[in-house]
């Protein structure tokens, strides 16, 4: 059903006066493109669960979300970090989906066993489009995964997963091969998809030089590598691009677009949210995820 049926209504309201219950029809054919996150919430609103609905309304889909943990940290790094029991999880988990329809997930910080066996078991008995960025290490160095927590991710969330977005470090940790080129890059993706998922997209943000190459893995041939060129930006201000990217893919993905293509519109997507050079805090700030919406409600007092 096309976006614009949820504004009927206000079109056409003299042939909703004429039969009242055209309002109960039309409420059972509106669509709106959903994307469920699950992730952990970040206070100062740069990457988590705020970063992910922010990205996802930018996108033009609804977000529902639920919270794995609670961090304490700002631009300057991660402070503590509180997790969420895997009941309550599962219980939020529940809470939405009997109520909604979800069209894609996009997958953030899970930081125990019991988390992400939760999840796993909702995709075991839920297909749909699922992104995994698994958040390891924040970018301050602060470790975000009990260790014991790497195998059960490995056996039984990797699996049920469409695309998994590490960036190097997290790529290292996942494949175990020490990543200094672009074929290290692709051996590591070829090394992850060993778990089963359906696809990898290592970032390669963290590789020296004024260009950034993005590895698409999708298979163990020559053609199943795909890869993204871009021109690094010169920001200081990249907190929570990893949960921009992979939420812009999962919106994309939610909304129709292939896996190829989704991956390139996200990564247009995120380009020009570091180009804006939103400035915020003292340390590694947020980027400007409404770069793109202009409308009447955005405008600054005397515009």
């Amino acid at each position: 059903m096309h976006k614009y049926t949820r504004y009927f209504h206000l079109l056409f309201p003299c042939f909703i006066c004429i039969q009242p219950n055209i309002r109960v029809l039309l409420h059972i054919q509106m669509k709106y493109t959903t994307v469920l996150s699950i992730a952990g919430s970040d206070c100062s609103g740069g990457a988590g669960i705020q970063a992910d609905i922010k990205t996802i309304s930018a996108l033009g889909c609804y977000a529902a979300s639920i919270v794995t943990a609670v961090t304490v940290q700002n631009t300057c790094g991660v402070k503590n970090i509180y997790p969420i029991p895997a009941q309550i999880v599962k219980e939020q988990i529940q809470a939405v989906t009997e109520d909604m329809q979800i069209d894609a997930l996009k997958i953030g910080m899970v930081t125990d066993e019991g988390i992400i066996a939760v999840i796993a078991d909702f995709l075991s008995s839920n297909r749909l489009p699922a992104v995994f960025d698994p958040v390891l290490v924040s970018s301050s160095g602060y470790s975000l995964v009990k260790p014991e927590a790497l195998h059960v991710m490995r056996d039984r969330l990797i699996p049920h997963c469409t695309l998994v977005t590490p960036n190097l470090p997290e790529a290292e940790i996942l494949s175990g091969i020490p990543i200094r080129n672009i074929e290290d890059m692709a051996n590591a993706g070829r090394h992850i998809l060993t778990y089963g998922c359906r696809s990898v997209l290592i970032k390669g943000g963290h590789l020296e030089g004024g260009d950034m190459t993005d590895i698409l893995v999708c298979g163990n041939t020559p053609e199943d590598i795909h890869r993204y060129h871009s021109t690094k930006i010169n920001s200081a201000n990249t907190h929570g691009t990893g949960c921009t990217l992979s939420s812009a893919i999962a919106s994309n993905l939610a909304k129709g677009y292939d896996l190829q293509t989704a991956v390139e519109r996200a990564k247009e997507y995120i380009s020009g949210a570091l180009a804006a050079m939103l400035d915020l805090g003292a340390g590694s700030g947020p980027m400007d995820h409404g770069f793109a919406i202009e409308n009447e409600f955005t405008k600054e007092q005397g515009e």
